[in-house]
């Protein structure tokens, strides 16, 4: 793919764009008058209208929805039974049904989400697990997309790019039907739970018997286990069943979903799974982190909605197939846009914030899994960024120290991406910034659903050029790169 060279910046934007695709569809539960917040659904009087079709029209139906849809989606009969078993309470309990009959039920209770109908944006960039057929001078990379679909729900998609040589980059195939992941047993973490009722100021005995009862790790079943064993002796205590109840909420939040190993990274869809994300899933950071162990894990924090409230969470994945869901917790967890290190710093888990809503902050995390109040790095001091900076994506290490980008807004809440260097024993001190801003958006990027907004959740290094998919204006995403050398030299020293 050719590049060019724009004429007000030593920054090379790339012509390849991805545009929202409205055929990228997945298959979700559909209950006819949910949607209106009426006093009684509609479920039960359309089963009755369906139950009176005789076998011949229920079969041509069928048939009929299945040669339309098939074709779009994996398992199509799969996840209409699964939609008739979520209602199938309404069938009179004398009514027995044929497969074809529960199938068409289900297919009735389904509808298509198109999950970027909407908006296409906030990509992050991270090494590819799988490195096959790549040249010695090639990078394959993994990249998070924020889509957004009907009543702006956000999820996370996933497609492929290769990088170089040199310049070069292409984008690989993201055809084919989609795929949400499954739910699937997940193994909590102790320490997790701790840090959440301190956050929740639960501190009782109820708790503490829980918390004390609990392996570090502990499943699904071992909970419910310990859940079932309260002794007598607190089960009358007046806050237990309410401590009880917080307790469910919060392991409830934690999750893990998995894909077929069958199913292409770009038709995987991790979707809202819980109260807190119910909607969207916003802005995946993700980042290749090397654990203390010396094994490479790929860890995300993005934000969950609800509708009225955020709050973080973080992925977990060793393989970008089986992806474990973890709430953050503490001071620094409360607001949006935190970025992990790649790497434990000085012994450190470290993390790029934004608490207060405007200013870029370092946090550490606790030995309670807690992230403490962050440290300044980087207030709005510049014409372009006055109104807030923050972070786009995880710090990239560099001999010269941590690389992170930042983004900036300006007049007419203006949108522009940053960069910042950090010391790299050090990362509290901040070593120089870029004055003027790396990437703003053009004539074109300025239009779009959320118009005059370049924003990333992280780029890489390759080749020693640092690569950058950014959103523009929520409608595409681009690709922009530099050189890391001439990135350095355009900085200014910290307080200049």
């Amino acid at each position: 793919m050719t590049a060019t060279m724009n004429s007000q910046t030593y920054v090379t934007r790339h012509e390849i764009v991805m545009q929202p695709d409205d055929r990228r569809v997945v298959i979700k539960l559909f209950v006819p008058g949910e949607d209106h917040q009426m006093v009684q659904n509609r479920a039960s009087n359309m089963i009755e209208r369906i139950l009176r079709l005789d076998d011949a029209e229920t079969a041509r139906l069928l048939e009929d929805v299945v040669n339309r849809f098939a074709g779009r989606h994996q398992d199509l009969l799969a996840t209409f039974q699964h939609h008739y078993e979520l209602v199938q309470h309404r069938v009179p309990a004398e009514v027995e049904l044929s497969s074809t009959a529960r199938h068409l039920i289900g297919a009735y209770f389904s509808h298509e989400f198109s999950v970027e109908s909407a908006a296409l944006c906030n990509p992050s960039m991270v090494p590819h697990p799988d490195q096959t057929e790549m040249a010695p001078d090639e990078l394959r990379v993994a990249m998070s997309l924020r889509q957004i679909g009907e009543g702006h729900i956000s999820s996370i998609g996933f497609c492929s790019a290769v990088l170089g040589p040199g310049d070069a980059i292409r984008l690989e195939d993201r055809s084919g039907p989609l795929v949400i992941g499954q739910r699937v047993g997940a193994m909590h973490w102790r320490n997790q739970l701790t840090a959440a009722l301190i956050d929740e100021e639960i501190d009782n005995e109820a708790s503490a018997y829980v918390v004390s009862a609990l392996p570090d790790r502990f499943s699904d079943e071992e909970f419910e286990d310990v859940m079932t064993h309260i002794p007598a002796e607190l089960l009358t205590r007046q806050t237990t069943q309410e401590t009880l109840d917080h307790i469910r909420h919060i392991v409830s939040e934690d999750y893990a979903v998995g894909f077929p190993a069958t199913t292409p990274l770009h038709q995987r869809v991790m979707w809202p799974a819980t109260r807190a994300e119910r909607n969207g899933m916003e802005d995946a950071r993700f980042v290749q982190h090397l654990d203390p162990d010396g094994r490479l894990t790929y860890q995300g924090t993005y934000t969950a909605y609800d509708g009225y409230h955020i709050a973080g969470r973080v992925i977990f994945s060793r393989d970008l197939r089986h992806f474990e869901v973890t709430q953050l917790h503490g001071p620094a967890a409360k607001n949006k846009g935190m970025a992990l290190f790649p790497r434990y710093v000085g012994g450190r888990k470290l993390a790029l914030c934004r608490s207060d809503g405007e200013t870029l902050g370092l946090s550490v995390r606790d030995a309670q899994h807690r992230w403490q109040p962050s440290v300044p790095l980087l207030v709005p001091h510049r014409g372009w960024d006055l109104i807030q900076v923050g972070n786009c994506g995880s710090p990239i290490e560099t001999e010269a120290g941590w690389l992170v980008l930042t983004h900036g807004v300006g007049p007419m809440r203006r949108y522009g991406l940053g960069a910042m260097l950090l010391d790299l024993e050090n990362p509290e001190r901040v070593i120089a910034d870029l004055p003027d801003g790396l990437l703003h958006p053009d004539e074109v990027e300025r239009e779009g659903y959320v118009p005059n907004v370049l924003y990333s959740c992280g780029g890489l290094l390759h080749d020693g050029r640092l690569w950058i998919p950014y959103g523009a204006s929520d409608v595409r995403i681009g690709f922009a790169s530099v050189d890391l050398d001439e990135l350095l030299s355009r900085m200014a020293p910290a307080g200049s």
